[in-house]
């Protein structure tokens, strides 16, 4: 690729097209102000030492912070496994060895609390901005949530339950195993990341996967990718984890085989939307913001990466629908050798990085004509195919001197286009309207 070479954006340049029924909505409630002082961001959060090693040239400069979920101290985003979340109790469910009790309800919070506090001062300095994510994914709090290979929760806690009082039938057991069970999780997922909060006040606290749309019956044939209502009930008694995070890290890895398909995007739009609809139902004076977790390669996958109208569907969906940013995430396993590292050096620089400088500039763009730059532009129809995407006929991405820039002013088009199409979500203790400024 040549310094300035003109980035050809033909087929998301704009995407009018709208389907379903209208939805329209008042401005959503204020939120928190960018951490990152753009409206929306991209973050990358694999590792990449072994291209590095390689010498295999990789251009991440898009990537508002380039980190590592490796154990790496004073990161822009740091990552908490489960080994690394004081005692997490948890069992292998391929061997059935139980950790530090197996369930919450024979967890020792106490201890957990205390090395969770000697893990979180040491990988996060003091006074430091940043986010924070904990992967609590080997139970989930609601006790009925617990399906498939997590169903050993659930009878680990029946026998837990009847082991204290064995006369019980089958029926009361359950109902005090799921009980018991959920208010010990409550504790667990409470104190710890109160703890955090506490101790590192300047990041961003929250769970990987929480919330969850559970949208992923993508063989349906009338597939809509909403979230059932028993979905949002339960996660409407979510409501105390909410009130305590202080940010949302919800997931939206794209499987192949809705790659390329209006499911895909479709399946991001809801866990999106969902995440801003329960960030909205805390009592306070601002909403935490969503950071979506995405993939550049697709699930289970270490050769497919996601295409260009994947990339609309996945990153394009979550500007246009509020999100702050996106976190694209992998493992070590996905860049270990020349040949891999050579296919990811080769799609940055071909298809991720020109559609990263195109939405975060629209994104940003709007941000100042539209809301003064006190806020950031939502979809009025959340439902819609509206993008925030420049005009190839008004601004052009370029590469100058190893970087991406936006040359050109915004036309009266695009304007109106982001008039009609978006509103504006307010910065906390900032006053903005949706109303246009000419640049």
């Amino acid at each position: 690729m040549g310094d300035q070479r003109k980035q050809q954006l033909p087929f998301y340049t704009f995407l009018f097209v709208t389907f379903g029924h209208l939805i329209t909505s008042l401005s959503p409630p204020p939120t928190v102000a960018p951490l990152f002082h753009r409206p929306f961001v991209l973050l990358w959060n694999a590792p990449v030492s072994k291209c590095q090693q390689l010498k295999v040239p990789l251009d991440l400069s898009l990537f508002e912070a380039v980190t590592t979920p490796a154990r790496q101290r004073n990161q822009s985003l740091t990552l908490f496994y489960k080994n690394r979340i004081g005692l997490y109790p948890y069992v292998d469910v391929h061997s059935s060895k139980e950790y530090n009790g197996g369930i919450p309800q024979r967890g020792n919070l106490s201890a957990s609390l205390d090395k969770a506090k000697e893990e979180f001062t040491q990988y996060i300095l003091d006074s430091t901005t940043g986010l924070a994510v904990m992967d609590w994914e080997e139970w989930l709090p609601m006790f009925d949530r617990n399906l498939d290979n997590k169903e050993i929760y659930k009878e680990l806690s029946i026998n837990y339950t009847l082991q204290q009082n064995s006369s019980l039938d089958l029926q009361q057991a359950t109902d005090l195993a799921k009980l018991q069970f959920q208010q010990e999780a409550r504790r667990f997922m409470k104190e710890t990341l109160k703890m955090g909060i506490d101790l590192r006040p300047l990041h961003l606290w929250g769970y990987y996967l929480f919330p969850d749309c559970y949208n992923y019956d993508f063989e349906e044939s009338n597939y809509t990718g909403a979230c059932s209502e028993h979905t949002k009930q339960l996660n409407d008694e979510l409501l105390w984890l909410w009130e305590l995070s202080t940010a949302l890290y919800p997931s939206a890895y794209l499987p192949v085989s809705v790659s390329g398909s209006r499911s895909a995007a479709l399946f991001v739009r809801h866990q999106v939307q969902e995440a801003t609809r329960v960030a909205a139902l805390p009592k306070r004076h601002h909403t935490a913001p969503v950071y979506i977790y995405l993939r550049p390669l697709l699930r289970d996958q270490k050769e497919l990466y996601m295409n260009e109208i994947d990339l609309v569907s996945s990153i394009g969906e979550s500007a246009a629908l509020g999100a702050s940013g996106a976190v694209l995430w992998g493992a070590s396993a996905d860049y270990k050798d020349k040949t891999s590292c050579e296919a990811l050096s080769a799609y940055l620089s071909e298809t991720l990085n020109p559609y990263i400088a195109n939405v975060t500039s629209a994104a940003q763009l709007c941000s100042k004509s539209l809301c003064q730059g006190n806020g950031r532009c939502v979809r009025k129809n959340y439902n819609s195919e509206d993008y925030l995407h420049v005009s190839s006929g008004s601004l052009q991405i370029i590469r100058k001197d190893g970087k991406y820039v936006v040359t050109g002013t915004p036309s009266a088009n695009d304007l109106a286009y982001w008039k009609n199409k978006f509103t504006c979500q307010c910065y906390e203790d900032r006053k903005c309207t949706a109303t246009i400024t000419s640049f």
